[in-house]
């Protein structure tokens, strides 16, 4: 039976009040990225970092925030194989100003939420609850997830759909408890390959705690990325940085056949604001500061940094 319109008001209305509740927390984590950036305002600001294990320098914790503040990155994205404490990370952020915007757990490869075997199963959902801890724990706010892989008849593209969603519903009162959001990346997984898919598979999840984490790169195999930004519109809450081409494949930001003036004009027209992470290969001080001068000049966020 539909409901009434009152009652589907009533319900829209309820999301919208919960979901201006998590875009304050991820806003409050942004306005202290402000305190220190470097490059040019823009009335929708676009915060930049770069995965920790891209960070391949010597030093301690401490020591890698504060070269990537210096670089002019705004924030960390750490991951769950990580071994540093919560102390020592916030201590970190709290002495450069940079937030750890969010977590990138490590198990969901091999140990998927649609995998054919329940114990699996099972045993994604706990990892998954650590990773909404730990991301916690670390001050960030969101955790990127692949749902699941088509691999074959007893992992079928229905299957990851059917079974990632209830392993994603059984988690989120503690996600909402903690002001965590799980973020759906989209991924070379067999799996929603088209806008429309993405936006459906969102949608059916239906909760304000769900979002995308947009890789830019990724799409660009399927179709052009700009198109995927204006069919998923504010269902996007953070950004992967990478470029593709059908020549060479993964490579330099800008240098691929992701259209990067398109992006800035859907990123401008969406009003998009918050966390892009680059995602590409990593090393020392020389090639931070070359990702961030390609960020920078493939979204438009201002000058290079030096």
């Amino acid at each position: 039976m539909n409901p009434s319109n009152d009652q589907a008001f009533s319900r829209r209305d309820a999301m919208a009040l919960v979901g201006g509740a998590v875009l304050g927390s991820t806003t409050l984590r942004a306005a202290r990225a402000d305190s220190h950036r470097t490059t040019n305002a823009k009335a929708w600001p676009i915060y930049k970092s770069v995965k920790w294990g891209m960070i391949q320098t010597n030093g301690s914790i401490g020591d890698k925030f504060r070269l990537c503040n210096e670089l002019g990155y705004d924030g960390m994205e750490l991951t769950s194989r990580f071994s540093a404490s919560a102390e020592e990370v916030r201590a970190a952020s709290d002495a450069t100003g940079m937030p750890v915007h969010g977590l990138v757990p490590g198990f969901h490869w091999e140990t998927r939420l649609s995998s054919p075997d329940a114990k699996t199963r099972a045993k994604a959902g706990e990892l998954l609850l650590q990773a909404i801890r730990d991301c916690h724990g670390f001050g960030g706010d969101t955790v990127l997830l692949v749902p699941g892989k088509v691999s074959g008849p007893d992992e079928t593209h229905d299957d990851v759909w059917q079974r990632s969603i209830a392993g994603i519903r059984r988690v989120l009162p503690v996600a909402a408890k903690l002001g965590v959001r799980i973020l759906i990346e989209n991924v070379w997984n067999g799996f929603c390959e088209t806008p429309e898919q993405f936006c459906d598979y969102l949608d059916e999840i239906g909760s304000p705690w769900v979002g995308a984490y947009f890789d830019l790169g990724n799409c660009q195999k399927f179709s052009p990325t700009a198109d995927w930004i204006e069919s998923l519109g504010s269902r996007i809450v953070k950004l992967d940085v990478k470029d593709w081409g059908k020549e060479h494949g993964f490579g330099k930001i800008g240098a691929g056949d992701v259209h990067w003036p398109s992006v800035r004009t859907a990123l401008e027209k969406l009003q998009f604001t918050g966390w892009s992470t680059a995602e590409v290969a990593g090393g020392g001080r020389e090639r931070l500061a070359e990702i961030a001068q390609n960020m920078n000049l493939a979204l438009g966020i201002g000058r290079a940094s030096s």
